[in-house]
Formats: C-alpha cells, structure tokens, sequence
C-alpha cells in the first residue's frame, strides 16, 4: 500500500487564526457607573484568566455607562453600551 494511504489523516490547523477571551455584557455589570474598563481591570478582577485579545459579546444587558477598551467587540455589544451610554473602544 502506498505510503499516503497508510499515514492518518489530518484536518487543516490555520496559523493565522486569532482566539479571543470572551467576557458577556452581563459580566460588566459588577463595575461602578462611568469605570473605564481595560484589559488590565478585567484580568484583576478574574474575568479573563489568559493573555490573549478579549473580545466583549453581547449576552444579557448592561445598565450603567461605561467606557469598555477592548481589542474586539461584537455588533449587538456594541449596540447595547451606547444604548446604556457608554462607550466601546476598541484598542
């Protein structure tokens, strides 16, 4: 049998692939109204325990103004920290 047919086959692995920490809107809500939260205040208070891009997403509802610096955000998330009057920054 040919050398191709007996070795396993393997799926495709990208390189390129960025993998983020995520972090839900209703996480956000244990910060004080008008609190700029950074990368740095996320991993002090345990909300993303690797050093990888954070990426805010848009599950359940936020109810203070605050200013979120992240390097990714998603559309609804977006959405719902203007609603509340804050505002998404992305790093």
């Amino acid at each position: 049998m040919p050398l191709q047919r007996r070795l396993p086959k393997r799926g495709f692995i990208n390189p390129f692939r960025v993998e983020y920490e995520v972090v839900n809107l209703a996480d956000l809500n244990r910060f004080d109204a008008g609190t700029e939260v950074t990368p740095m205040l996320l991993k002090a208070e345990r909300l993303v325990r690797r050093n990888r891009p954070i990426k805010i997403l848009g599950d359940g509802e936020i109810d203070r103004a605050l200013v979120v610096k992240a390097q990714a955000f998603s559309k609804s998330a977006v959405a719902k920290i203007e609603a509340a009057q804050g505002r998404a920054e992305v790093i």
